[in-house]
Order: structure tokens, then sequence, then C-alpha cells
């Protein structure tokens, strides 16, 4: 007799469905697990023996045979062990067969109870997408499950309880939609930061275009504080971005119960000693790296020049196109990387060149080599460059608190609100994801501006992508403005942005 059992599995950070063969058959014992298994899968025949043993039933004294549909594509984990195990139970004749719109995913214990698995989230939506009715995980995972939608997820605490459920004896309640607590934990707020006004303007614009900016100052004038508080004034994410994002950290397994769904624009500020393949993603078996991880939030790169050439050019593609495609003798996966950018870095090696202290002791070239590290490929990818003065002393001790986040945020929804409405339909969310058809739609140039943008392209040696880069931004700040056409004084302010020679002052 041979039973099917419809389970899921992973490619990338896509689920497909997966159909366990079981087949019982005469001749000396053995347990076989083909199509493509990998080693945990291998592994299960030993989790499912004990586990079966575990719940009272008998373990068959005879051939099985487990296939995993399709045999051509690689199964990985431990999310066959459930449905191993109740295709066995259901070829003895123990129990029935479950219905064929049901799916089963995870791990089991020696003992029968059933242990969280990575990546639920994008198997359950690829089993709504199948047309599964019922899904039976981990009571773990359960609240991930139910963000699919369109499925009664049954969260399974252990097999006993499982099999009761599937005789009828005693049902196991549907899993509520998770909703998210009320009162979310804040995060960093920019009132924590005194003065640097123009820095915060800079981020500010950034975040309603999603434009990437470079950072240069001095040690502890605030470049780090700043970077890492501009999630507070980033839109909140659309259900789908949400989605997106989730589903990359859910196969990366930082997922959890408590919190299933990100609520926030992901933030990640990887060690400079990172490699190439953590930040772009890969292995034996391809998975996402840290460009991935911060897909529709913010990459944040501090001291850049400390990064290795391999790592810093990694990113180039992926800027660009908004994705990266890994390939590998295990398969290609191609994984979503539409990320802002955030970079900071010292104006030299000791980091106090054109500090007033006067303390710098790096030569003019030593500083041209420090600041060679980063390429001119590299650099002219970054739409805004920021100049980050030492703070004040006034400003340390100034009594009325500096404008929060909440209050940035707010003319930031605004600007991007009228972006929405400018590129419904096309697919593209803000202004720094413009194709160059739009830039000349949307961004044209009265007169005035048009010799602006003239001279500063004659005069600073401007290349085509920087053009459009400064039209982006100005767009940003006309949009911020509420105005519905780019003004000299906003293409000027853009065009302040893109002095590199901050860089060797």
């Amino acid at each position: 007799m041979v039973v099917t059992i419809l389970s899921l599995g992973l490619q990338g950070i896509k689920g497909y469905e997966v159909t366990v063969e079981c087949a019982l058959s005469g001749g000396l014992p053995a347990f076989d697990v083909v199509g493509l298994p990998d080693a945990a899968v291998k592994e299960s025949r030993e989790r499912v023996r004990a586990a079966i043993k575990g719940c009272g039933s008998k373990f068959p004294v005879s051939r099985i045979t487990i296939n995993l549909a399709p045999a051509a594509l690689r199964k990985e984990g431990t999310v066959y062990d459930l449905p191993i195990l109740l295709g066995i139970l259901a070829a003895q004749g123990d129990i029935d067969p479950p219905p064929p719109e049901a799916a089963f995913l995870g791990e089991l214990s020696l003992t029968g109870a059933l242990r969280p698995i990575t990546g639920i989230l994008p198997m359950a939506t690829a089993a709504a997408r199948a047309g599964v009715k019922e899904l039976y995980v981990p009571a773990e995972n359960a609240a991930e499950a139910t963000l699919a939608g369109d499925l009664t997820v049954y969260p399974v605490e252990t097999v006993e309880e499982l099999l009761l459920h599937l005789q009828g004896r005693k049902r196991i309640p549907p899993a509520a939609p998770w909703t998210p607590e009320a009162g979310a934990e804040a995060g960093p707020d920019f009132s924590e930061v005194m003065g640097q006004e123009n820095v915060k303007r800079a981020l500010e614009i950034a975040a309603a275009g999603g434009h990437n900016i470079l950072l240069i100052g001095s040690p502890g004038a605030g470049k780090s504080m700043l970077a890492r508080r501009l999630p507070s004034i980033l839109p909140d994410m659309t259900r789908r971005e949400a989605l997106e994002a989730t589903e990359i950290w859910s196969v990366a397994g930082l997922t959890d119960r408590r919190h299933p769904l990100l609520l926030r624009r992901p933030f990640r500020s990887p060690h400079h000693t990172v490699s190439a393949v953590a930040l772009a993603g890969g292995g034996a078996f391809p998975r996402p790296g840290e460009i991935s991880l911060a897909h529709n939030g913010v990459l944040f790169l501090d001291e850049l020049p400390e990064f290795s050439k391999d790592a810093m050019e990694v990113l180039r593609q992926p800027i660009e196109d908004g994705e990266v495609t890994i390939t590998r003798t295990a398969g290609s996966i191609c994984l979503p990387s539409r990320f802002m950018l955030v970079c900071a870095m010292n104006p030299c090696r000791c980091g106090w060149r054109g500090h007033l202290s006067g303390r710098c002791t790096c030569t003019d070239a030593m500083v041209e080599k420090y600041v060679a590290k980063i390429s001119g490929p590299m650099l002219d990818r970054m739409d805004l460059h920021v100049e980050v003065p030492s703070v004040e002393f006034e400003a340390m001790r100034r009594r009325e608190k500096p404008e929060s986040s909440a209050q940035v945020k707010s003319r930031v929804n605004a600007a991007r609100s009228r972006q929405a409405d400018r590129f419904a339909g096309t697919g593209v969310s803000c202004n720094a994801n413009m194709t160059p058809a739009m830039v000349g739609e949307y961004c044209k140039l009265d007169a005035a501006g048009e010799r602006i943008l003239k001279a500063a392209f004659d005069r600073m040696g401007l290349t085509a992508r920087s053009h459009d880069r400064i039209l982006r931004v100005a767009r940003t700040i006309a949009d911020l403005e509420g105005e519905t056409s780019i003004a000299a004084p906003h293409l000027a302010e853009a065009i302040q942005y893109r002095n590199t020679e901050i860089l060797r002052k």
C-alpha cells in the first residue's frame, strides 16, 4: 500500500509543494528515504522510529520506502519528520490517510513532541497558493503560518495530540490570525540627538526618497547615532513589504513566536570584517545574506573604508537592480535586495582631518590612500555625501528638546504618499527607484534649473548616473515641500550633496 501525504519545501526563499509517498513492502527490514534528501532528512529515520514507539504505536518490521517528490529538487532540513511519520502509520493501517487538502510540517523529538522549523511563512504562502485548506505545524510556528491567510492553521504540540485530532476524538483548536500587540516597543528617537540639523535634514531627504547616503566626519560627531535612528523616520511598511521582508527573515531563522511579522523596517549593521559571501548570500546551499535581510529597510556600513574591497564591490549590482542572483553547484536562486545603503566613515585614518583641535597626523598622501579604498563606481552610487561636523558645546547644553522622529516622519509620510500616487501601478515605490524614463518624465527642469545643472555637470565632472541621481534627490526635496515641479532651490540643494571634495579636505 502506498500512502501520500502533502508537505512543503523551500528553494531559496520560495516554498513549493512536496509529496511524501510512503510504501511498505515485504523483504528484509529497511528504511530508505529517496528524492535527493540531505543529511538532516536522512536522519529523520531515527527520529520517526523513536516517535512512533513513543506514541504507543508499533514500528513496522518491513521494508519502508519514502519518496519525496519532485525528486529532482534537493530536500533540506527536518521539516519532513511529521509527514513521514503519518505516512508510515497510515500505510500500516493505524490511522486513516489524512485528507488531500491537508499539509503537514514539523520536526520531531524522540518523545514525539514537535519542534519549530525555519521558513514557515514562505511554505505556508505556497500552501495557500496551492489550494491547501488545512496546515498542521509545530505550535511555535502557528502564529507565523497564519500570516499567509486563506488557511486553517492547527498548532500541534505532540504526535499523540495530532493523532487524536485526526481520529476525531479530540479536536485541536485552530490558531487565531496573529495581530501585533498594542504599544510596540519604540526604537531610538531623533530627539536624543543634539545639534547636527544639517545632517538630520539630509537623512530626512534620504528617508523620503529611499536614497543612499554617505556620512563623513570625525570620531564622536554622531554618525552612527544618527544612522541608527534613521528607521524611526522611515515610512511604515505596507502589508506586502512586511511579508516580503518577513519571508527572508523566516528562512534565516530570525522570527519567533512573539514576533512572527516584521513591524519595523529592517536595520542591518554587519561588522566590517564581514565577507562578500555573508553580505550577498550564498554557501554550499544558497542562503540570504545581509543585503537581502535588509530588504525594504536599511543596510548600515559603519567605518566603510575598513570593509574589504570584495565586500564593498559586491554591493554595486544589487544597488542598481534591487536583487541578487546567487549561483552555486547546489543551484541558483534570486533574492530581493531593495535597501537603503547608509555608510559612515572618518575623513582619514586617524579620524581627525579638518578637526578644530588640529590633532590629525595624516599626510595628504595618507589621506588619499585611505579615501581611495572606496572605488569611484561605489561612491557614484551614493546619492548624498554629507559632512558631519563635530558638535559644538552650545548645542550639547541646549535646553530646548530637538524635533522628534514622529514629527519628521509625518513629513516623510506625506512625501512618500505623493510618490505612491505618482508611481501607482508601476511597481516603483519611491523616487530612488525611478527608471531613466521616469526621471525624464517626472524630473523636468525650467530654464534656470537647466543652467544650474549644466554648470554643475561641467564643473564637477558628473557621470550620467550621478546626473540622474541628482534629479531624483531634487524630486524628493520638491515632494517634501509639496511642490509639483522641481524649482532651482530644490536642484541647488540636491547638487550640494554631491560634493565629493569633503573626502579630501
